[in-house]
């Protein structure tokens, strides 16, 4: 009951604020160029007006937030036969805004509309704090996932977010493992790495995306009179799979690729069962050549190379990958592919 009731004032609370944003654009402000000249005067005298009535929450800058959320979910409050800044459907609002105004706040941030979708859409579904929400922009989760598809591909991540149909569904490149505190490389070992993992489980289960829950760490088995053990033992209930990780913070090798082969056979002919999707194998390394990969794999293969890096990418970054994507996807491939082609 009560988190219902916690649930109905921030719905209330966004609606009110769109409708402060719906009146500030469509009434108060009129054309774009007079809202250049006396948009800021405005929301002034606006924020006067509305806290001598008593309302909290209106401040010039909550304000700016009310206008910015109108102005970029202009759609939700209308009709399809809306032609003009009639009154809005705020029952049509009520059932389009499905997470907390706090949420919605961070979301402004976002520029780009298919990744600003994709974790609004992610973040209902994952039931993410505004915490989370912050995090995954900033490790940059949707210009990641976009790397490695095409360009219909990317614009079903901002229709229905991440769906799990297959295991390259779950890879991203790189995996963002800031929360780790690690310097950087070479100043840790991979036991490190493996022990900073485990230690910051919730969060790296975080990074790695829907589905996962942890099963081992340092799994042992035994073969021809012969032990080994596999870093990270996770298993993904949507995939209905095992999902192996060994830990590289060096240059993969060929090597690396053979033994993570056996690790995958292993599970599939003695761990899962006949029910379950084959096993899939991550090798989360500081560095890694596409071209090795792709010559030591077989076609088909549910094994994967990723790299991680231990800091959040910066904005110019972010920008320059999705520059790269975009170029990618206009000649209909994707930006993994190019990366492939320059690595022969």
């Amino acid at each position: 009951m009560q988190a219902q009731a916690v649930r109905s004032v921030d719905t209330a609370l966004m609606v009110r604020n769109w409708l402060f944003g719906w009146h500030i654009v469509e009434f108060e402000q009129g054309a774009a160029a007079r809202a250049q000249v006396y948009g800021k005067q405005l929301l002034v005298r606006l924020s006067d007006a509305l806290v001598r009535r008593g309302l909290k929450g209106v401040s010039v800058t909550n304000l700016k937030q009310c206008r910015s959320f109108y102005q970029t979910y202009l759609e939700i409050g209308q009709t399809p036969s809306d032609q003009s800044p009639m009154p809005p459907n705020t029952q049509k609002l009520v059932g389009r805004l499905s997470l907390g105004w706090s949420h919605y706040v961070v979301l402004l941030s976002v520029a780009n509309a298919q990744a600003r979708s994709f974790y609004e859409i992610e973040a209902q579904q994952g039931s993410w704090g505004v915490r989370e929400l912050k995090r995954q922009i900033a490790s940059g989760l949707f210009e990641r996932l976009a790397l490695s598809r095409n360009k219909d591909e990317v614009k079903a991540l901002a229709q229905v977010g991440q769906v799990l149909s297959k295991p390259a569904d779950v890879i991203k490149n790189p995996y963002v493992l800031e929360f780790l505190d690690l310097p950087e490389h070479p100043a840790y070992s991979e036991h490190q790495l493996e022990m900073a993992i485990i230690d910051k489980l919730e969060h790296f289960l975080l990074e790695l995306g829907k589905g996962f829950l942890f099963e081992a760490r340092q799994k042992r088995f035994t073969f021809d009179d012969n032990h080994f053990y596999v870093d990270l033992v996770f298993y993904n209930r949507l995939l209905r799979c095992y999902v192996v990780i060994d830990l590289k913070i060096g240059s993969l090798t060929h090597q690396d690729l053979g033994q993570m082969q056996m690790y995958v056979n292993y599970f599939d002919r003695y761990v899962k069962t006949a029910e379950e999707a084959p096993t899939v194998g991550i090798l989360l390394c500081y560095d890694k050549n596409d071209a090795l990969v792709e010559l030591t794999l077989p076609e088909n293969s549910n094994i994967y190379a990723a790299q991680y890096q231990l800091y959040l990418p910066s904005k110019e970054e972010l920008r320059q990958k999705i520059q790269e994507a975009e170029q990618a996807w206009e000649a209909g491939i994707t930006l993994q592919d190019t990366m492939n082609a320059a690595q022969k």
